[in-house]
């Protein structure tokens, strides 16, 4: 094996990258509404720099809702934690750029990221019981956005709360307003996560894993509630493994494998006909409704970001995997209008036209 942790800005063709930024964002805009450009994030060990996320980038306009899926571990969270400046103790952004609305947001100090968390910026994350305070209630923790960044006074936060806590479907609303959170469901307490979210009407709302755990009947209550969002114009980036969860609420896709895109296009396209054989799995694997699909699951496990192989990170699960693959390392370029892959035989995998169905998702 070959350790590739070190990064290298200057390893991409700039032709192929300007094509690939072309064909991830419209023109319509003055700046993209968040753009993350070519970003590593590094674990800097006693022997070593390891890169779980290397060479990622995505471009979301506003209102549109850009899906990223992958396996656990492929970095999706860990790019959104980057995002909202969240990013654990230990890790650091080794390279790249994340611009919001044309702001680089690497050279925010601790201030400046307070006023864009919430106002701008919010996120609902994977567990919304440890995203919320088991000491003070839930009303409580709601309402102080409003009179923190609002300044409302206590009982215009506490009407625009109960408001708020209706809208995301929380039953009895002015009950449940002094109800602390493990009086709450599962599925109540991400409502409240969501609530929390949404509650300064920011540009970008980040959903990591919105409905893990849920039992079915509130995943779709949850999953609902994203897509009214979604019509009435919020931005979201949707970070997901559930490949029928994408296809309900998201507009686009960026398939992530060991920390960077692997393809990027529309939710049609992509499913309709992958253009790499990570993404062809991803739905080989994927439960439908359809009769007489068989599941067929990605053989082998992601690689160790301390330890990546030669050639396309992909090739040791591949069942197309060539000799060229095993040696050189595939740039994400354009396949089609819109269309992007890290394949170097994408043409190939297009052409078969692997679908899902998600009907029943």
């Amino acid at each position: 094996m070959t350790n590739r942790n070190e990064y290298a800005a200057s390893d991409a063709d700039p032709t192929q990258r300007e094509a690939v930024t072309g064909a991830m964002q419209e023109k319509n805009t003055k700046h993209p509404l968040l753009e993350v450009d070519r970003l590593a994030i590094a674990f800097d060990t006693t022997n070593a720099s390891v890169r779980p996320v290397r060479d990622m980038s995505l471009v979301i306009e506003p209102e549109q809702t850009l899906a990223v899926v992958g396996e656990s571990g492929s970095g999706k969270s860990l790019t959104s934690l980057a995002v909202m400046g969240l990013l654990p103790e230990q890790a650091r952004i080794a390279s790249g750029s994340l611009r919001f609305e044309g702001r680089d947001l690497t050279e925010l100090d601790e201030e400046e990221w307070n006023r864009l968390r919430g106002e701008q910026v919010a996120m609902v994350f994977q567990d919304p019981l440890s995203a919320l305070n088991p000491s003070l209630s839930i009303g409580y923790q709601i309402a102080e956005m409003f009179r923190r960044h609002r300044g409302q006074s206590r009982e215009q936060a506490r009407e625009r709360t109960i408001a708020l806590m209706e809208e995301v479907g929380i039953p009895e609303p002015a009950h449940r307003f002094s109800a602390y959170p493990h009086q709450f469901s599962g599925g109540m307490r991400q409502r409240v996560v969501i609530a929390m979210a949404l509650a300064l009407e920011p540009k970008l709302l980040i959903a990591d894993e919105p409905t893990t755990a849920l039992d079915v009947t509130v995943q779709a209550q949850i999953l609902r509630l994203l897509r009214r969002r979604r019509q009435e114009g919020q931005a979201m980036l949707i970070i997901s493994h559930d490949l029928g969860v994408v296809a309900r609420t998201a507009q686009s896709v960026v398939v992530m494998y060991a920390g960077q895109a692997v393809e990027t296009g529309s939710i049609p396209e992509v499913y309709r006909a992958p253009a790499h054989p990570y993404t062809s799995g991803l739905m080989a694997a994927t439960p439908s409704t359809g009769q007489g699909k068989q599941i067929r699951p990605i053989e082998g496990q992601p690689p160790d970001p301390a330890d990546l192989p030669s050639g396309c990170v992909f090739h040791p699960r591949c069942p197309f995997a060539r000799e060229r693959c095993r040696k050189e390392e595939p740039l994400l370029r354009q396949v089609a209008p819109g269309r992007t892959s890290a394949c170097h035989f994408a043409e190939e995998v297009l052409s078969r036209g692997t679908a899902i169905d998600t009907t029943g998702a």
